[in-house]
């Protein structure tokens, strides 16, 4: 059996359904359906069992589960404006070390959600101490982890892989609410609105013009599924971005432009869909400066060295396809 926590979240949702495209569905996945609207996601899906996370920490704790052939470790507090450090260390960190301390007991192989997050501001995107400094507890809570892995890399008995997501954006995040994608965003405000806004200039860049590392969410799957496949020697903490920085802007372009297709209208350009008001500039907001990444590009050397060569969906390509299927669910 394949375990997957958070399986019935957004990235946990979407690595079941890609272990079912490998015909895997011996698949336990836990979570916490206290928001009911979740379910949504495991619909379509093919699993053999699901289970609270709670119930699960528990027999984790009384060594009370059966055979395990790996565990995607997904589940999370994903909020990074939680203040609360208590429910967020016991929740992101001291969960993951009681599973990597099972799964090194049990030698199950143990993949787990790291974030981009622990580079806090930069402007350094590469996977190593001087690079760290989170902005928030939230992304504390992730570098405590991936130190504790640093420290054990020498006496690891299963192999534990570490990723570190950039901004992540594709379907089934729709239950997300305010920390959903950037491209959802987009998409919610131009359906009611007839339009996207995005925040204006700050931080030394021009009006949409700060710039984030997205990543498709299949293209996460992927790189998840690659590292379940290897050997203890792959062990380590990797980033899991495209490598390429993109303006917001691009990702209004894509969502507005994609959207405008479906309504049989033209593709516009950038200073048109501005100029049409389909693009409008908020000031930045004053609590989030100090506190904001208006720039971040993942680092890849490491990734590629351990043998991910695939190369990754550029923001018109993934988001328009990430519209295209929003849309065709609604026709």
């Amino acid at each position: 059996m394949i375990v997957v926590t958070g399986g019935a979240g957004f990235i946990g949702s979407n690595l079941v359904a890609g272990l079912n495209k490998q015909g895997i569905s011996d698949i336990l996945v836990v979570d916490d359906l206290l928001d009911g609207d979740k379910f949504v996601n495991l619909v379509d899906l093919s699993i053999a069992d699901y289970m609270h996370k709670d119930e699960f920490r528990a027999r984790v704790a009384k060594d009370e589960l059966g055979p395990i052939e790996a565990i995607f470790h997904q589940g999370a507090c994903s909020d990074t404006t939680e203040r609360n450090g208590h429910y967020m260390m016991d929740n992101n960190y001291r969960v993951t070390l009681e599973l990597f301390e099972y799964c090194q007991k049990k030698r199950i192989p143990f993949l787990y959600a790291s974030s981009a997050a622990v580079y806090g501001a930069g402007p350094v995107y590469a996977e190593a101490p001087e690079n760290e400094g989170p902005l928030n507890v939230y992304g504390y809570s992730k570098l405590l982890f991936d130190q504790v892995l640093r420290r054990r890399f020498d006496t690891l008995t299963a192999p534990v892989v570490g990723l570190r997501y950039f901004n992540v954006y594709g379907p089934r995040e729709q239950h997300k609410g305010r920390m959903s994608s950037v491209a959802l965003h987009n998409m919610k405000q131009y359906q009611t609105e007839g339009l996207v806004r995005l925040f204006g200039g700050w931080d030394g860049y021009a009006d949409g013009a700060q710039q984030r590392d997205f990543i498709f969410v299949d293209d996460v799957v992927n790189v998840n599924l690659h590292f379940m496949a290897q050997s203890l020697s792959a062990s380590g903490i990797y980033n899991c971005g495209t490598g390429r920085a993109q303006p917001f802007n691009d990702v209004a372009m894509a969502v507005v432009n994609t959207m405008r297709e479906a309504e049989g209208k033209d593709v516009l350009p950038l200073a048109d869909l501005v100029h049409q008001g389909y693009l409008r500039y908020v000031e930045f907001p004053d609590d989030l400066k100090g506190r904001y990444q208006s720039h971040t590009q993942a680092d890849l050397t490491a990734l590629r060295a351990a043998g991910y060569t695939a190369e990754f969906a550029t923001v018109a390509e993934g988001v328009s396809s990430y519209v295209r299927h929003e849309l065709s669910k609604k026709s």
